[in-house]
């Protein structure tokens, strides 16, 4: 009893020389130290009111003053989350393209019936209506000279998860890597932020019937929007520079990068950021205003409610259920919900947002893609032609027959002899879905700031969708689970350079044998190829096509709600 005595008595010392940071409205002390990169994390700090009550489909407001006792950040939150049931079949899909077995699954997808009264699985603890807070990670010296001189680059995290899925503090994500390529081992340069947003229904449910009763569409935008004019207002408090802040998003991260930089059309004045990193920025285009209002009516009905007044007197388990089984059977390949067309926040459609140039021009940005995006949301049992026109009327139900047939016959033609970039029509389908979801999403961006971006590909076999995830967040030990990966630190390392350098000089500097500088895109569609042997410098980028042009047309033109 004596040594458990000593051990907790030395464990509330250590507890209490952790520093302590004046927020105002709270006092906020750090939750940990880490010895080998000599950085404090500060946990789960409130940077919005609860989203709860009369606040649920809300834009977030600023929290309640605490002053009372010191913050520890000892609770972890997460949104509530829901992934649809097509993910079990895409990932035994991939393991079969990883292993070499043939494609078998022949039976078209069907999602499953739903009953919003059926129990859900057991959701993480840490699940919460209540889940606006975000994490600080600052180096020791960072934190000792705040208010001494400029101060610090800030890198803030945006997360992917099909806007359904995903949080700040993920195990896979922690920035140790990142923060010491931005010094050394123990000496960091950069503060690093991640904080949660709202997901599913309650952070994205869409519709002209939802906005007319009082709610708002894109509230998960308008969260990250609130965590970064956070990080402008009280970074400085932890020696960071608000005129120095990088946001670096992958996937549904990525594509809310685009959002925010498109925000409000760019008519209210700069971003709450001054650099960019969108790595395989990704989202369903907008869908026509009825299909929105049938998924607004579609949870309703999970919730059994009737009206957007009644949905925020429920309790939050039955919306987190009603939600889970919405997003569960979602058609394959989507997740029902993501970022519309709101006429405030998202004014347009990104692609014609950038193409009209109504967007913030003064963000530096990279934009980054991988090589095999689209097969994980690929329907595996896709054999046809009439199968792909299933495809594209799933995603685009009001596309014009013409347009339909220029896809399928002059930019997609069934042609499976190689002069094309697929040999099957499994392969068709998912450069489809590459290009409309993610890789044309970084030529807009490229065109739209005149070329002078940075642009790289992510080619690491098998190169699928989220595989540079673990690359950026490389710690030393494996970089990944799949066996070709675990042993190439080195492009590891090397991103990490391109980051961090491009946070803390805007220019992005990549450490290779080989490759001196890392050129902007310019006119030849320059590219840094991140593959199996290192690093290359390629031109043009693939993306640079006849087809994404049509697609940004398209989505201006003929897809305006």
């Amino acid at each position: 009893m004596k040594t458990t005595a000593v051990v907790v008595t030395l464990l509330g010392a250590a507890r209490a020389a952790l520093p302590i940071v004046d927020l105002g409205y709270e006092l906020h002390q750090a939750s940990s130290f880490n010895e080998t990169g000599r950085f404090y994390n500060f946990s789960n700090i409130r940077f919005a009111a609860p989203p709860v009550g009369e606040l649920r489909f809300a834009v977030p407001q600023a929290p309640a003053e605490n002053r009372s006792t010191i913050n520890k950040g000892d609770v972890g939150r997460i949104c509530p989350q829901a992934a649809p049931a097509w993910n079990s079949d895409a990932v035994d899909f991939l393991t079969s393209i990883l292993l070499g077995q043939p494609n078998n699954q022949t039976t078209e997808y069907v999602p499953p019936p739903v009953n919003g009264s059926d129990p859900v699985p057991d959701q993480d603890p840490r699940t919460n209506e209540d889940c606006l807070f975000l994490d600080v990670f600052v180096p020791e010296n960072v934190l000792n000279s705040a208010g001494n001189g400029s101060g610090a680059a800030v890198l803030v995290w945006i997360y992917g998860g099909g806007y359904t899925l995903g949080e700040k503090a993920n195990v896979a994500f922690k920035p140790a890597g990142l923060l010491a390529a931005s010094g050394n081992v123990s000496d960091g340069n950069i503060i690093y932020v991640a904080m949660n947003y709202r997901l599913g229904a309650l952070g994205w449910s869409p519709g002209p019937k939802f906005q007319g009763e009082g709610g708002t569409s894109n509230l998960g935008l308008y969260d990250q929007r609130f965590a970064l004019e956070w990080v402008q207002k009280y970074i400085h408090q932890f020696g960071g520079d608000p005129s120095q802040v990088t946001v670096l998003g992958e996937s549904a991260g990525g594509g809310s990068i685009m959002h925010q930089i498109t925000a409000y059309g760019g008519s209210q004045g700069p971003a709450p950021f001054q650099r960019a990193i969108t790595q395989s920025p990704g989202f369903d285009p907008v869908t026509p205003s009825q299909q929105q209002d049938g998924t607004f009516q579609k949870f309703l009905d999970l919730a059994n409610a009737t009206s957007l007044a009644e949905l925020r007197a429920l309790p939050a388990d039955q919306l987190i259920r009603a939600n889970f089984w919405q997003v569960y059977a979602s058609p394959y390949g989507q997740y029902t919900y993501g970022p519309v067309v709101d006429g405030s926040f998202v004014p347009a459609q990104a692609a014609a947002l950038l193409g009209s140039g109504r967007f913030d021009k003064n963000v530096s940005v990279i934009v980054g893609h991988n090589s095999n995006e689209g097969i994980y949301f690929t329907e595996p049992s896709i054999s046809t032609d009439a199968d792909i026109d299933t495809a594209l009327l799933s995603l685009f139900p009001t596309i014009s027959n013409a347009s339909l047939n220029y896809l399928t016959t002059v930019l997609y033609p069934p042609v499976f002899n190689g002069s094309y970039p697929y040999t099957s029509q499994t392969t068709r389908a998912s450069l489809i879905t590459s290009e409309v979801i993610f890789l044309c999403n970084t030529n807009y961006l490229d065109r739209a700031f005149d070329n002078k971006t940075y642009a790289y590909l992510f080619a690491i076999a098998p190169a699928f969708h989220g595989d540079d995830v673990a690359f950026t967040y490389y710690d030393g030990g494996a970089v990944s689970n799949v066996p070709t990966q675990m042993t190439n630190a080195t492009v590891a390392l090397a991103l990490q350079d391109i980051i961090t350098s491009f946070a803390l000089r805007g220019k992005p500097e990549a450490v290779a044998e080989g490759v001196t500088e890392f050129p902007q895109y310019g006119d030849e569609a320059n590219i840094l190829v991140l593959n199996d042997t290192g690093i290359a410098l390629e031109a043009p980028d693939p993306t640079s096509t006849e087809r994404c042009l049509w697609w940004q047309d398209f989505l201006t033109n003929e897809l305006k709600s």
